[in-house]
């Protein structure tokens, strides 16, 4: 049995929670070692805000940030991640054999064939016969000004 560190998958997890989180990861797997400015422009947040986000991802062990002079920097590491994926794998091997015994089970049933219809109209008979409908009312008038 595989056994995780629950401390880790519930920062991992916590840290990925977040929409503005994801998109931060996302785009320092596209350009690594990005400053923290760089990081803050796209969002429609403050640069505080952002930084906030930056040490709940620093915490969780997602990033890494390094200064060199007055410049901050941030790189993905993805480590935590891969521990996140091992836990979730084994539920997806859970719904594949799941969903396999489904498959299985359908396939072994015998449905009925539909009987074969005939060249008419596909339409159901009615005795009814068909009605106007009412006219919708009016819309309200303006309503008086009070003086």
């Amino acid at each position: 049995m595989v056994y995780y560190r629950h401390d880790s998958l519930d920062a991992t997890f916590a840290a990925l929670s977040d929409p503005t989180r994801r998109a931060i990861l996302a785009r320092l797997a596209e350009q690594d070692g990005m400053s923290v400015s760089d990081i803050a422009k796209p969002f429609a947040v403050s640069l505080p805000a952002v930084i906030k986000h930056l040490d709940v991802l620093e915490s969780a062990k997602l990033i890494r940030r390094s200064k060199t002079g007055r410049v901050v920097s941030c790189e993905l590491t993805a480590a935590p991640m891969e521990d996140a994926m091992l836990w979730l794998n084994r539920y997806a091997q859970f719904w594949s054999k799941q969903l396999d015994r489904l498959a299985a089970f359908v396939e072994e049933t015998s449905c009925p064939s539909p009987a074969p219809t005939s060249s008419k109209s596909q339409a159901s008979p009615s005795n009814v016969v068909s009605m106007r409908r009412r006219k919708r009312s009016t819309p309200p008038g303006p309503t008086p000004k009070k003086s």
